[in-house]
């Protein structure tokens, strides 16, 4: 089966709608889908949920939508490199629901697997508690939370076969395997695109049945988030 897609363009363009939830691979600039979230720049698509662990950086990742105002609400663990972010949710322009890392990482990978909600000590007792329920299981507290699933999945991998296989690399894996589980249509853009078949099957992260459609993007920017260089 081939799911390639010659474009990043040509593979969002008939899924992609207004009102949307997407959850995004990535950790900081780490391995986020570039080429794919410049094209739902380019789909003008508005009122989108993000999931994600974080907001980008101004002008670039998921920076990009929210200059062009396209993202109502992100669902996250840390936005703090990002200014516009900060301006539009202190304005009350943009909704925020902030989830522990970890928990995040677990609401996408049970969504993925199909299970409706889990139970985890992480929050209790704080304000991500709140409204939520609470129980007891071997005389300790528990809060229980929703699991999450997306509209579309958008995925960034080292290399991918053309029946949307794929391997990450290092930390760039990061939050990619669990959104390409969660996601109902899962839209993966590779470095490297080989036949079905190449890839060592002991070495593919993500299996293809998780991955509907495959861009080949051969020379992402890759920005560095924060850049530190010694004074001469």
């Amino acid at each position: 089966m081939n799911k390639t897609y010659p474009s990043a363009a040509a593979a969002m363009a008939d899924i992609i709608k207004d009102g949307q939830t997407l959850a995004v691979g990535g950790f900081g600039l780490c391995g986020i889908p570039e080429a794919l979230i410049e094209a739902v720049v380019q789909s003008g698509r508005k009122n989108l949920t993000a999931i994600s662990n974080n907001a980008g950086v101004d002008g670039f990742g998921l920076g990009k939508l929210l200059a062009t105002r396209q993202i109502r609400k992100m669902i996250a663990s840390y936005v703090g490199e990002n200014a516009e972010f900060e301006r539009q949710y202190l304005a009350g322009e943009l909704e925020l629901e902030f989830t522990p890392q970890g928990t995040l990482a677990e609401k996408l990978r049970a969504g993925g697997s199909g299970i409706p909600a889990f139970f985890t000590k992480t929050g209790l007792g704080t304000i991500v508690a709140e409204g939520k329920e609470v129980r007891e299981f071997d005389g300790k507290k528990y809060v229980m939370e929703r699991s999450l699933t997306a509209d579309i999945g958008l995925v960034k991998a080292w290399k991918g076969d053309r029946a949307g296989n794929l391997i990450y690399r290092k930390t760039a894996r990061n939050f990619n395997p669990m959104c390409a589980m969660a996601g109902k249509v899962t839209v993966a853009e590779v470095e490297l695109l080989v036949e079905a078949g190449e890839l060592d099957a002991d070495l593919i992260h993500t299996p293809g049945i998780f991955v509907q459609r495959i861009v080949h993007n051969p020379a992402p920017e890759k920005r560095i988030e924060q850049r530190t260089t010694r004074k001469d």
